[in-house]
């Protein structure tokens, strides 16, 4: 009786989260590989029906110590609530299926400003049309609480679910579909365009996005008003392998909000791209060309133009940036506190120093596979940027311990040093540590443990 009375309920089926042959499906029913899993036999348990209705085999089999478990219906239902707020988006849908007062609880308005779905085979789409709609009730066809949707890995996830969270929710403010290849410039455009508050954009990994833009009837419809503008602040763009100059330039006349922009092995980006870039996003704080191999110094001179705004840059396995590069970052970004120039293997021991004159707040420093870079080096970064937290050496050939030991000196609040493939002695290594208390220190020498 307490199962058909579930059933009369419109709750989605786990089955849209968990399909039918997936490890956290048995029987038709949804069951959690943890220990709090939801099976019929603990909606009995839940909530218990008067006992003239006891026929349920499962409800009669439960022994006297389970049913004193259902006294967590004696929590009030803001702790309830609180205790639901916990819950990933596929638990919280088989809560709203153990009884009428989890319904109504799993399905409070505070719960549901984020959504939250990852598996490469749950039918995303789906899932997404189903709790929107459900979401809708109250305010048809518009879902006002909804401001977070995250469904990372949905490999499965293509346009028509993008759709319906444009069409449904106006007010998103962060949507990630990082490795969802299926989805296309379209779908993102419509995103874009009319989730006017959306700030928090990742669509990492998708293949098929080559731009960030507005639909052409919305560009007509806010041009007079808005100059054609997107809220977007933070955009992660990493392995959008066909994003090339023109669809950066694209992205940078729209998004001139942004302050967070990760490029990691867009390929085809140049230095003219950056060049765009600066011309219209002047607010950027961390950006990153990691392994976009045509960015060169003349690159590395438009990214100076952020000036004391740059706080984070990461230029790493970028083969055409020199010491040039270094210091024209080092000149105008005096506020730098990240820098990965790992893999920059035109850089020597005069670009290190002209950072660390320069650059005295830097906190984390990957200068790992640069050859040329010497003990000489490390000491200009001792005597200079005594905040420096993360250091890493990896693979730099040169480096011995007598450098190590002049950073230990001076940088007391070191907590991670890399010197993986380096020529240091175990003495250098115990220097360090007794210096540096609080370091990790990651390394290849057997005889220091």
């Amino acid at each position: 009786d307490s199962d058909l009375s579930m059933r009369t309920l419109s709750t989605p089926s786990p089955a849209l989260i968990f399909p039918p042959n997936s490890p956290g499906f048995q029987n038709g029913r949804g069951s959690s590989t943890s220990s709090s899993s939801v099976t019929g036999e603990t909606v009995a348990m839940v909530h218990s029906p008067p006992p003239t209705r006891l026929t349920h085999p499962l409800i009669r089999l439960a022994s006297k110590h389970q049913k004193e478990q259902a006294n967590i219906d004696r929590l009030p239902d803001h702790s309830m609530i609180q205790i639901f707020s916990f819950l990933p988006t596929n638990q919280l849908c088989r809560c709203a299926r153990v009884c009428r007062r989890w319904y109504n609880l799993a399905w409070d308005p505070r719960l549901w400003r984020t959504i939250r779905l990852t598996g490469e085979t749950i039918n995303v789409d789906r899932a997404l049309k189903v709790l929107t709609r459900r979401l809708c009730q109250d305010t048809p066809n518009v879902c006002l609480m909804l401001e977070t949707v995250i469904v990372s890995g949905c490999r499965r996830l293509t346009d028509r679910g993008l759709y319906t969270i444009a069409q449904c929710c106006p007010e998103l403010r962060r949507l990630e579909v990082s490795g969802c290849y299926n989805i296309s410039n379209e779908a993102v455009f419509d995103v874009v365009s009319l989730c006017p508050n959306l700030e928090h954009l990742d669509v990492s990994g998708c293949s098929k996005v080559t731009c960030i833009s507005l639909t052409r009837e919305a560009s007509i419809k806010l041009s007079p008003l808005h100059g054609k503008q997107i809220s977007i602040r933070y955009l992660d763009m990493t392995d959008c392998f066909v994003l090339e100059d023109e669809g950066l330039h694209t992205i940078a006349a729209h998004c001139t909000q942004l302050t967070h922009l990760y490029l990691r092995r867009c390929v085809r980006i140049t230095d003219e791209g950056l060049r765009y870039l600066m011309i219209y996003c002047t607010s950027i704080k961390e950006l990153s060309v990691s392994d976009c191999r045509f960015v060169s110094d003349f690159g590395m001179r438009e990214i100076a133009k952020l000036e004391s705004r740059l706080r984070y840059l990461s230029i790493a396995h970028c083969g055409r940036i020199t010491d040039v590069g270094i210091r024209y970052i080092a000149k105008y970004c005096s506020k730098l506190r990240y820098l990965n120039a790992r893999g920059c293997e035109g850089i020597t021991d005069h670009g290190v120093e002209y950072l660390a004159k320069n650059c005295t707040k830097l906190k984390s420093l990957d200068i790992g596979k640069c050859p040329l870079l010497s003990d000489t080096g490390l000491e200009f970064l001792a005597l200079n940027c005594f905040n420096l937290k993360r250091l890493s050496l990896k693979s730099c050939e040169s480096i011995t311990g007598q450098g190590l030991q002049i950073v230990a000196a001076n940088c007391f609040d070191l907590q991670m040093l890399n010197v993986q493939d380096c020529e240091v002695s175990v003495d250098a290594l115990r220097f360090v540590k007794r210096h540096c208390k609080r370091c990790i220190i990651e390394h290849t020498n057997p005889a220091f443990f």
